[in-house]
């Protein structure tokens, strides 16, 4: 894991929100239902990041729009908070509470940002960058997709990697800004050691050409 990620949570660490996830996901089910299904109250207009609304004093914004459910069926809703809870609840365990809650706040920060620079962003990159987060960690482990069809998560992630791809290259530009942003959190935590390994296989690469470099030389030489 990333050394910053010890040192900040040697001083911070104390400073966390266990079982985050479950608090996130309940919270989108009853405002699904507020909205949907009671019809109480208009979710998407008060709650959604929209910056020149945030600069006119709705500065709740920069938090709620994270709260904000799918817009599907009931059923459908029911899924994605289902799997939105599997997948936290997998990288808290993995990570612990803190870790968890800084990669979390990292993607929260990076649509802040992109919504400030577009004027408008969602969080279902945000969410999803979960899931790539998780299926960089447990690449072999098997969901049950649709709770019918056995599938490795490598394999769901190919289409979540799909999903980004076609935002960034159809998208509005508010929609790439959101792509990008949300991935920031994704780079801080696993771009280290992706790079790390990546030196390290063109170290081994360079050391292995070399090796054969040389015996191609004293085969000459016989």
């Amino acid at each position: 894991m990333n050394n910053w990620l010890d040192r900040l949570e040697r001083r911070y660490g104390r400073y966390k929100i266990p079982d985050l996830m479950l608090y996130i996901t309940s919270t989108m089910l009853v405002l699904y239902l507020f909205q949907n299904v009671l019809g109480l109250f208009p979710v998407n207009q008060w709650l959604s990041l929209v910056p020149s609304l945030v600069l006119r004093g709705q500065v709740w914004r920069l938090i709620t729009f994270v709260f904000l459910p799918p817009s599907s069926s009931i059923l459908t809703v029911l899924l994605m908070l289902y799997f939105y809870y599997f997948i936290g609840s997998a990288l808290e365990s993995h990570w612990g509470s803190f870790r968890f809650n800084v990669y979390y706040l990292c993607g929260v920060l990076g649509t802040i940002v992109a919504a400030m620079i577009t004027g408008y962003a969602t969080n279902n990159y945000l969410n999803m960058s979960l899931f790539l987060a998780f299926a960089a960690l447990f690449p072999e482990e098997e969901v049950l997709l649709f709770f019918v069809i056995p599938m490795k998560v490598k394999y769901l992630a190919y289409l979540d990697l799909g999903y980004f791809a076609i935002g960034l290259l159809f998208g509005s530009w508010s929609m790439r800004a959101a792509a990008v942003a949300s991935l920031i959190n994704f780079f801080l935590f696993f771009g280290p050691d992706y790079l790390r390994r990546e030196r390290e296989r063109r170290k081994f690469k360079a050391v292995r050409d070399n090796f054969r470099r040389q015996m191609n030389d004293d085969r000459r030489g016989w």
